[in-house]
């Protein structure tokens, strides 16, 4: 979104009525923990097929720790 019709959506918020303006940002909040919950879904999906090839290390906090260091 350019700063322009960021601008814009301000400003007409600010025009909004008190209680539109909470109904809006109770929107708003659902809307951004809809699409936190689609990232973790995602991100799931993805390690579940990194684990399923065989792509993932396991081990102790310390092993994986010490894996990291040597690279």
């Amino acid at each position: 979104m350019n700063q322009t019709t960021l601008n814009k959506v301000i400003e007409d918020f600010n025009h909004l009525s008190l209680d539109e303006r909470k109904y809006v940002i109770d929107v708003i909040k659902k809307q951004v923990i809809e699409a936190k919950r689609d990232a973790i879904a995602r991100r799931s999906k993805e390690a579940m097929a990194h684990l399923k090839k065989g792509k993932i290390k396991t081990g102790t906090v310390k092993e994986l720790y010490e894996d990291l260091e040597s690279d």
